[in-house]
């Protein structure tokens, strides 16, 4: 184990960890883009210059940036060039989410209650890079999307929506989706029509709305109403 150094008391992250987790109490954050072989960080109240910092973490793998995220910009992700997996909790200053697309490795993006994520097309250049997607809303508040239409042809395995609503109700894009076995989301995204339209489209993917049981008084796929 490596000797602690003059920001170790307040980091709780040792020189040499590989992991690590921090509370930002005001300026506690100081000194962790010394931390340079951390591959997995949780980060919680993330302002900008505790980001700033963060982005110098080079041989990041895994970061969560939980609530809430106070930070006004992600352009220092873009030196992250390992990142493998991103999650970020309530950034509500991030009106630009696009450096997040210059992140070759990323597999993995969550993204939750989101105030300004609302059109999805900046996210097409991760079209073939994706292998799991969130874009969650909170408890008491729903991630507003416009349309799913960016993600078509996407080429993820997973995708939740939970707590979300999209404007065009429209879950046509995903059909084209063929990597996608695995659909978590809201009511709120589409209609009746639109879940059992995806449903026969879509055999083999798996969403709860897809049970008759979850939409009672409703006609099932050319069966009697339930």
């Amino acid at each position: 184990m490596s000797e602690p150094d003059e920001f170790s008391a307040k980091l709780g992250i040792s020189p040499e960890a590989e992991m690590g987790m921090h509370a930002r109490d005001k300026n506690s954050f100081r000194g962790i883009s010394t931390r340079k072989k951390l591959r997995t960080l949780v980060a919680h109240a993330v302002n900008q210059d505790f980001l700033d910092e963060i982005c110098e973490l080079e041989n990041l793998e895994w970061l969560e940036l939980q609530w809430p995220t106070t930070a006004t910009s992600l352009e220092g992700l873009v030196r992250l060039q390992k990142l493998k997996r991103l999650r970020i909790d309530s950034p509500r200053n991030i009106t630009d989410f696009a450096p997040i697309t210059r992140l070759p490795k990323l597999v993995r993006l969550e993204i939750e209650n989101a105030k300004h994520l609302y059109d999805l097309r900046w996210m097409l250049p991760l079209k073939n890079r994706l292998e799991m997607l969130k874009l969650d809303g909170s408890i008491n508040t729903t991630q507003k999307i416009e349309s799913l239409d960016p993600l078509d042809d996407f080429v993820f395995r997973e995708l939740s929506l939970v707590s979300a609503s999209v404007k065009d109700k429209d879950l046509s894009p995903l059909i084209t989706c063929r990597s996608l076995t695995k659909l978590e989301c809201a009511k709120a995204v589409a209609t009746f029509e639109g879940f059992m339209a995806l449903a026969d489209a879509r055999p083999d993917m798996q969403c709860q709305w897809f049970d008759p049981d979850w939409w009672p008084g409703r006609k099932f796929r050319g069966g009697p109403a339930r």
